[in-house]
């Protein structure tokens, strides 16, 4: 697989500090009465606590969350790396914090944790930061400074089954995530449908837990079978497109979940083309089909008790001498005719097909997740995601969204705007008024889920960072959607 650097498990302990020899020691500040104080755990002791608290008096060591500083502690012949947790942390917190410390120890091997854990949440809490922070991809390049390679915790709930699942998960889970970021980062001159559909047959074969069986449909067979979105905007590319349905179906489920990922590989806008600096993080247009199949892979691994299936739509959006223009009329693939006015709205018209396509299967609840509209960007910012669809699908997103530390914002679909969406010559237009782009895209996905439970996640904004790093997230992909999915699937 791709999977470029970083930690894939933590190890558990409830061994003395002087007992362990590791690279590096993490050790929490947290605010209390307005002071900055250690947050450790029981294994540090009274005398190193004291002499912690000595030592942030001492070089005015802050307690504002994710602030890393690595110093030496009288009594401790590894550095101590303090990371700031503010007042009262909550588990997002501790990922954060955690992440924040493991990428700054970049270049040491072996990094033991040593804050607090009273619950098997917070244990999982601080090893999923861990293993998230010490993500690297090197691909095309090589490391500045290696990525710490070992992660320990130091807590007393090392032999308790419920502690030891929770690291368990966290595995799983920041390995979904981590696979995720390899996708969206590789170079689209590597990623492409036909690589993306191997990749997915390739990780269903590897992948531990339930079996994953995975179909793959050619631009031959899309033909045949009129999935007429797709291939209109594959059109342009000589990388011809893919729909990869994925299932995980465990003899015991009572529930099916279906999600469909927006897996444009590269976005140049087509015809309609975009300008040159707007084209230049457009390999990340296919983050809602990377979170899809590891969404999918991880569901397996962790053996819940749901079926799903996952859809890709996977296809290269390029101005060549095949592409669709603007004018032209399509037909997808439940029949609705679609007039295409801008070939930059391309990922509805491949979401479409796959959505109508999954609702034939009839899943208790479908989701959607895509990279779909700038307006997204424009009204919640590059951090924050939206959610559309029907109410208590959409709380219930919010609900997985809180809990995973991922964050999303609920948005209407006012039928209003969906007469923005009506053509004089077929039965829609790919785009709607210019106001509101990101209500009218969803009204447009409406269209093609009939009376299914449906909600639609446009993760435009966070699915890519393109700033300095930040708690567990680097620059580059993010793997966002992943860890909100897989909760979602666990309430069930």
């Amino acid at each position: 697989m791709f999977y470029a650097g970083g930690v894939n498990t933590v190890e558990l302990s409830s061994k003395k500090i002087t007992d362990l020899k590791p690279d590096a020691l993490v050790l929490g500040v947290a605010t209390v009465d307005g002071q900055a104080v250690p947050f450790a755990g029981p294994a540090v002791g009274r005398a190193l606590d004291k002499a912690c608290a000595q030592t942030i008096r001492a070089l005015q060591i802050k307690a504002a969350p994710e602030v890393c500083q690595t110093v030496l502690v009288e009594g401790l012949e590894s550095p101590v790396t303090f990371v700031g947790v503010g007042e009262d942390p909550d588990p997002e917190t501790l990922r954060r914090a955690v992440g924040a410390a493991v990428r700054s120890l970049a270049g040491r091997e072996h990094v033991v944790l040593a804050l607090p854990t009273g619950s098997a949440e917070e244990v999982g809490a601080l090893a999923e930061g861990a293993l998230l922070g010490s993500y690297a991809f090197a691909q095309y390049t090589s490391w500045d400074a290696a990525p710490v390679e070992r992660v320990s915790i130091l807590t007393p709930l090392a032999s308790e089954s419920d502690a030891k699942a929770a690291a368990e998960r966290a595995g799983i889970l920041a390995t979904a995530v981590n696979r995720a970021r390899d996708l969206v980062n590789m170079a689209p001159n590597d990623l492409f449908p036909e690589t993306f559909a191997d990749f997915a047959e390739q990780a269903a074969k590897a992948g531990k837990g339930g079996k994953v069986k995975v179909s793959v449909l050619d631009e031959q067979a899309l033909a045949d079978g009129g999935y007429g979105g797709i291939l209109a905007v594959g059109m342009g590319s000589a990388r011809k497109p893919r729909l990869v349905k994925l299932e995980y179906a465990p003899r015991k489920a009572d529930t099916h979940v279906a999600l469909v990922g927006k897996g444009i590989t590269f976005d140049s806008g087509g015809l309609s083309l975009k300008p040159a600096k707007g084209m230049e993080t457009m390999k990340c247009d296919m983050g809602g089909a990377a979170a899809v199949l590891n969404t999918v892979l991880a569901a397996a691994e962790l053996k819940l008790p749901v079926r799903v299936t996952g859809w890709l739509a996977l296809a290269e959006n390029m101005p060549g001498g095949g592409a669709q223009r603007p004018g032209d009329v399509i037909t997808m693939y439940d029949g609705t005719t679609v007039e295409v006015l801008n070939t930059d709205a391309e990922g509805r018209l491949v979401m479409a097909d796959a959505l109508a396509r999954a609702v034939e299967d009839q899943p208790d609840a479908l989701l959607d997740v895509a990279t779909l509209t700038g307006a997204a960007v424009v009204a919640l910012g590059e951090r924050t995601a939206a959610v559309l669809g029907e109410e208590q699908l959409r709380s219930d997103v919010l609900a997985a969204a809180d809990a995973a530390g991922e964050a999303l914002w609920p948005l209407p679909l006012p039928d209003h705007l969906d007469e923005t969406l009506k053509s004089p010559i077929a039965d829609l237009k790919n785009i709607g008024e210019r106001m509101g782009g990101t209500l009218t895209a969803g009204l447009f996905l409406r269209h093609f889920v009939g009376n299914t439970r449906w909600a639609h996640l446009d993760i435009a904004g966070p699915a890519f960072h393109e700033g300095a790093p930040y708690g567990y997230t680097l620059k580059g992909a993010t793997g966002f959607g992943v860890r909100t999915l897989v909760g979602l699937l666990e309430n069930q």
